[in-house]
């Protein structure tokens, strides 16, 4: 079985990623298979909307494959990350902008990659046992693949909370905070997919709709506007420190154990997306970080210590949370010029 199926079923243009005991991260060939079919199906007329789906009960798509960018980036190839990242989220702009329906199905975990791959659509579908987070700040990376948008629209201040702890949402969490649209049972998947594929009419999604559980999120958006509502990461730290509840020492635990330079950019990049950023310019941003990660940033050490030793002992570049200068944050974003994302006007 290849790592993904692209075929045509009845309307539907048809992606199956299929690497279940990877939890279906994406490797960079499944990526580019998703870009040459989207590119293939934007014309033709005999496909009326796009379904994206996963194998397995565990993962829709828990991230990216980052073992070889790890590999490339330890012998000093700073080239393919680079590349890696660039040609992902342009996949991730044509997700977004593309100008047919869009179905994700999304059951387990959904994570980074995964975000890119199944947040941006049209119809964003959870179920029971959907997962969904952005956990970069934990391998010394930043919320990307678009994901920092997707905070920034997120209410009050849960694009903060979200992006520097990892949270993860259950369905009902990711319907609130904008990462998802509709709760459908997983149970009735199959019939609805076979529904659209008959049909290419997106509109049975909605008579398919259930009511979401209700997540935890929407319960907390007091405390976690109280929490996260400073300046900077040490402010917020502060202002955790000094609310006494069982949420905000959750929330101190992760940003202790996270990068201290990844959780200050991505507060920094939340704000500046903040209230009306499009999707080209979060990936622009995103690109600005991701392309300085492993040669000024914490991934390599990140991705040492979480994946590949696996011994939860990360040495980042800065102690703590207080020791992240603003110099620092502003230089991993600074501007690119030559070397900036390039996206090219969709439909050319």
């Amino acid at each position: 079985m290849s790592d993904i199926a692209i075929r045509i079923e009845g309307r539907a243009g048809r992606i199956t990623l299929q690497r279940p005991k990877a939890l279906n991260a994406l490797t960079y060939d499944m990526l580019m298979a998703i870009e040459k079919a989207l590119d293939a199906w934007r014309h033709d007329d005999a496909v009326s909307l796009v379904i994206i789906d996963a194998t397995g009960e565990k993962a829709f798509c828990a991230g990216g494959d980052i073992a070889q960018l790890y590999a490339t980036g330890k012998a000093g190839d700073f080239a393919y990350g680079r590349t890696f990242w660039a040609d992902e989220y342009r996949v991730n702009d044509k997700i977004a902008e593309y100008p047919k329906p869009y179905i994700a199905f999304m059951q387990g975990f959904t994570m980074g990659g995964g975000v890119g791959v199944g947040c941006h659509g049209s119809h964003r579908i959870v179920g029971g046992t959907s997962r969904i987070a952005m956990p970069e700040c934990g391998i010394g990376l930043v919320p990307d693949v678009g994901g920092s948008l997707l905070l920034a629209r997120a209410p009050g201040r849960a694009g903060e909370y979200l992006g520097t702890t990892g949270a993860r949402m259950d369905a009902g969490d990711a319907i609130h905070a904008g990462f998802a649209d509709t709760f459908i049972a997983e149970a009735g998947w199959p019939a609805l997919i076979a529904e659209l594929e008959r049909s290419g009419d997106p509109g049975v999604v909605a008579c398919h709709a259930e009511q979401a559980p209700e997540g935890l999120l929407s319960g907390l958006q007091t405390e976690i506007d109280a929490g996260f509502s400073g300046g900077d990461l040490a402010a917020i730290e502060a202002a955790l420190s000094g609310m006494a509840t069982e949420f905000a020492a959750d929330s101190l635990k992760a940003l202790r154990r996270n990068s201290p330079l990844s959780m200050a950019v991505t507060i920094d990049m939340v704000r500046r997306l903040r209230p009306d950023a499009t999707i080209r310019a979060a990936l622009e941003l995103e690109y600005r970080y991701t392309f300085r990660a492993m040669e000024h940033g914490d991934f390599l050490e990140g991705v040492r210590a979480q994946i590949i030793d696996k011994d939860r002992n990360p040495h980042w570049r800065h102690t703590g949370i207080h020791d992240v200068p603003r110099a620092d944050v502003e230089a991993m974003l600074a501007p690119l010029g030559e070397n900036g994302l390039k996206l090219k006007t969709q439909g050319t």
